[in-house]
């Protein structure tokens, strides 16, 4: 069976000083070879993919091992699996799910090494004006440790 740790060293070789990022390998036991990677500020190009691909074989040799090669994007409803997903994601509206299964849905403000910024909107009567709701933004702090699961969310509107 084909390592997943030869296929990262690969990638990573070909991937390092573009704008690039692995997100993950997965190898099957039949040597199914997935590739998932992603660009740091826009969507990923079919023809990175396909380069990608010709790079990987090039690397292994179809005589010691057949395997089979898939080259694409995580895909936009996948969970985010690297700190570059996060860095990417600034800006756009995320669900988060923590460990104790809570949810929250807000604005990705900033991601650190330790963790991310939620900024979280919603209407609120407050003691001011009882009978006129307000708009009340609060910022969330969430450590990595803390997250099980963070996606995008996709709108169409």
């Amino acid at each position: 069976m084909i390592s997943e740790e030869l296929i990262v060293q690969h990638v990573r070789e070909k991937l390092q000083g573009t704008a690039m990022f692995l997100v993950e390998v997965k190898v099957k036991a039949s040597n199914k070879i997935h590739i998932f990677m992603d660009n740091e500020s826009e969507g990923l190009a079919i023809s990175a993919c396909v380069e990608m691909s010709r790079y990987i074989e090039s690397k292994l040799d179809r005589e010691t091992e057949d395997f089979e090669l898939e080259v694409s994007s995580p895909g936009m409803d996948q969970p985010f699996r690297v700190f570059e997903q996060y860095i990417k994601g600034i800006g756009r509206q995320v669900s988060v799910i923590l460990k104790d299964n809570t949810k929250h849905v807000g604005k990705l403000i900033a991601a650190d090494e330790t963790g991310v910024t939620l900024e979280k909107t919603r209407t609120e009567r407050t003691e001011a004006s009882k009978k006129k709701k307000e708009l009340i933004t609060e910022h969330l702090q969430l450590r990595f440790q803390e997250i099980k699961e963070t996606r995008k969310i996709v709108s169409f509107n």
